[in-house]
């Protein structure tokens, strides 16, 4: 994969974490796995997520204390998720990691661009079973902002506390992930050599972001975005289909086709119904 190619995806993954607060791996995963393994991606994704996450918690510090008790069921259950997760990503197949990984996140960024919404009620007993399904799915992919914006979205949270229990929970993710992949070995000469390509990207994109966000629709942003990494999900799980060999190679394609076309209709429903507001508790 090239160097250019690098420094274009995330940067355009750093303007959508700038804007919404997370975003960074959902954009750059789904691209950057049709050139690269999920062992040698992730190492190096995990410690810039660290500063990134790190940051959007410092921004939003001055709303912790009013989510921090609520949040701290999902981040106990991390740990054990990561565990998993971290022998997941050493064990499995790099084609068969990429396949799964795609196909777990599909219907999460579809959920996303449907605008889904569903509170959660019990935060207490339902945190620590989620936080370890987050865990999991963060440690294989590097990606928790489409579950996590799921979940927290709809629970009454202003945009600051939203903020600060995103990134409290995501720097929590992150951290246990890095400790967990220096236990397992997984970092790698390879990774470290995607860093310094990377760092530049966020360090502009980040910004930017928080710009435009402040002079375009959040809301339409964010399904914009979640519509193109539905596309290249797509894209990636009828290319593995047919380079693996698991369907016939015109019969692969039918993934992306059924993407296109249910994606399609999200945005038309979208943009053509009345403006609708979250419901806030």
């Amino acid at each position: 994969m090239s160097s250019i190619a690098i420094i274009l995806i995330t940067l355009a993954a750093a303007v959508v974490n700038g804007a919404l607060g997370y975003g960074f791996s959902s954009i750059t995963v789904p691209i950057a796995l049709l050139f690269l393994s999920n062992r040698v991606l992730n190492p190096a994704l995990v410690p810039i997520e660290v500063a990134l996450n790190a940051h959007v918690l410092w921004v939003n510090r001055a709303a912790l204390p009013l989510v921090v008790r609520r949040v701290t069921p999902v981040a106990i259950g991390l740990v054990p998720g990561v565990i998993v997760g971290t022998l997941i990503v050493a064990r499995v197949s790099p084609a068969w990691l990429k396949l799964s990984t795609y196909i777990a996140l599909l219907p999460l960024i579809l959920l996303q661009a449907m605008g889904y919404r569903r509170p959660i009620d019990a935060e207490a007993s339902a945190g620590a079973a989620f936080g370890g399904g987050v865990g999991v799915l963060y440690a294989v992919t590097t990606i928790s902002g489409p579950p996590l914006a799921l979940a927290l979205n709809n629970q009454g949270f202003s945009k600051q506390e939203f903020r600060a229990a995103l990134g409290f929970i995501r720097l929590a993710e992150s951290g246990l992930t890095a400790v967990a992949y220096v236990a397992a070995g997984l970092y790698s000469r390879e990774s470290a050599a995607l860093i310094p390509w990377i760092l530049p990207s966020v360090v502009i994109g980040v910004p930017i972001g928080a710009f435009v966000i402040r002079h375009v629709k959040a809301e339409t942003f964010r399904r914009v975005c979640m519509s193109f990494d539905a596309w290249v999900v797509g894209f990636g799980i009828s290319t593995l289909l047919r380079d693996m060999r698991v369907v016939d190679s015109a019969a692969a394609f039918s993934v992306l086709g059924a993407v296109i076309v249910i994606d399609a209709w999200l945005l038309y429903r979208y943009f053509s119904g009345p403006v609708s507001h979250p419901v806030r508790r």
